[in-house]
């Protein structure tokens, strides 16, 4: 092959309220490489396929010396985030070339890796799209199953409440919820997510733009679990419509990444209801469930048991508008980068 433009997608500034699609990142070209002759030294050399854009990125972009629990991103260097590349040449004895490699990756066409620290070579013996394993095969899919099986506690008749129920991770809570049979609130903000919903067995679905969250639980709760991506007035409601005893799982809070922060009034409820509130990080998770959410996960979604959308956009220098629609809740699906073909 002969030398080609290596682009990536550096992280250019620090937002203020929701990302710029055109200034937080942009796209560049500044390096030439040949992925056959490049020296690897010991390391081996992939092509990037598929890049995930996930809500909880807005949280890195941000002063380094502020803490968090995500690691920051730095400017003037790439992004990163979880991702598929194929192994194109290797000198590791542990990688070979055809390998699949998931894993947080740098937002550029090739990239030189030394070992498999943090990263899994991926089987797919189902044949699912290798964008699937930044989705409902990947971290979004991954946090629904691990949390759901670590403090769901779950039982037949009991009514769940998930919010950002069209999202990859809402979407696949209701469908575990619905096998586990639950009644099953969802809600979204727009008529195709709560198309979504429904088609994949959400009983009652409501757009949180239009109608209060409050109304909707005082209806149809209470509630015994509640699945919070979004803070902010869901969670004021859920709090107030939840049985005693109701287990909260704290997954995210999108509503409060970009504006001022909610001021949730009614945290007496915690200790008055004796209620349960679970907040998680996947990565935290993952050591105990992973080798059972790859044994089991993909074989249920090639199946079609677990469905899924997604919204790909085709080349790194989307990668600024979709982190935006992503924020602003305008993706359509799973959004991801389709960085290049197999």
């Amino acid at each position: 092959m002969a030398p080609v433009k290596n682009g990536r997608v550096v992280f250019n500034e620090i937002p203020t309220g929701f990302p710029d699609p055109k200034r937080t990142v942009i796209y560049d070209e500044p390096q030439v490489i040949d992925p056959d002759t490049v020296p690897l030294n010991g390391e081996y050399i992939i092509k990037t396929l598929v890049l995930s854009i996930d809500p909880y990125m807005r949280g890195r972009m941000r002063d380094p010396d502020i803490e968090s629990y995500a690691p920051p991103l730095i400017l003037g260097k790439p992004l990163d985030n979880y991702g598929v590349g194929r192994v194109l040449r290797s000198e590791n004895p542990s990688v070979k070339p055809g390998d699949h490699i998931y894993g947080l990756l740098p937002f550029q066409h090739y990239t030189i890796l030394k070992d498999l620290e943090g990263l899994r070579i991926l089987e797919n013996k189902e044949k699912l799209p290798w964008s699937a394993y930044v989705g409902v095969a990947g971290m979004p899919g991954q946090t629904a199953y691990c949390a759901w099986k670590e403090y769901a506690h779950a039982k037949p008749g009991e009514t769940i409440f998930i919010t950002a129920g069209g999202g990859p991770v809402g979407s696949t809570v209701i469908q575990i919820a619905k096998r586990d049979g639950l009644k099953v609130i969802g809600s979204a903000g727009s008529a195709e997510k709560i198309e979504f919903m429904k088609k994949i067995g959400a009983d009652v679905t409501f757009n949180y733009k239009t109608t209060k969250p409050a109304e909707v639980l005082a209806k149809e709760g209470p509630i015994d679990i509640y699945w919070d991506n979004v803070g902010g007035e869901s969670l004021e409601a859920a709090l107030e419509y939840a049985n005693p005893s109701a287990r909260f799982l704290m997954c995210g809070a999108i509503t409060q990444y970009n504006t001022e922060p909610y001021f949730v009034k009614n945290l007496i409820h915690i200790f008055a209801k004796e209620l349960k509130l679970y907040g998680f990080l996947v990565f935290t998770l993952l050591s105990k469930y992973a080798d059972e959410f790859y044994r089991e996960w993909p074989k249920r979604v090639a199946s079609g048991e677990i469905k899924y959308k997604e919204d790909p956009k085709f080349g790194l220098q989307y990668t600024g508008q979709a982190i935006y629609e992503v924020q602003k809740g305008l993706n359509k699906g799973k959004s991801v980068i389709i960085v290049s073909q197999e």
